[in-house]
């Protein structure tokens, strides 16, 4: 559904440490850098319009009001890998990786809050192989 999104953050470093994790986790590359942004993933042509691209930018005084952010996860394995890997660099826990059976029987995820508090979850739909 979603083409591209972007996520303000306060400072560029940080943000680069927990992004460049949780991205990594779940088969994401950086793909851009600058000094005011990062950006993941591919962005689409003419010739090719199934990517995703997620740019992070740099504006100072970012509040997080409980925006929501949601990455497809290939497995559950790569749901574990990127709560780790965020709790690793920077982030907090929001919700441990586990199914969420209010959504449906096979839905499975983790939740984090990134260094300026936006919250980030991984989800795979597919049940357990």
């Amino acid at each position: 559904m979603l083409d591209h999104v972007s996520i303000t953050v306060n400072a560029l470093e940080p943000a680069q440490r927990f992004y460049d994790a949780v991205m990594a986790a779940l088969g994401v590359p950086r793909v851009w850098i600058s000094d005011t942004g990062i950006g993941y993933g591919l962005r689409n042509t003419e010739q090719e319009d199934g990517h995703s691209f997620l740019a992070i930018y740099v504006r100072p005084s970012v509040v997080a009001d409980r925006r929501h952010w949601a990455f497809r996860a290939p497995d559950r394995a790569a749901v574990r890998a990127f709560h780790a890997a965020g709790l690793a660099h920077g982030g907090r826990d929001d919700g441990a990786p586990g199914l969420r059976v209010q959504y449906h029987p096979a839905y499975y995820g983790a939740f984090l809050l990134d260094p300026d508090g936006n919250r980030v979850e991984a989800v795979c739909n597919r049940p357990e192989a």
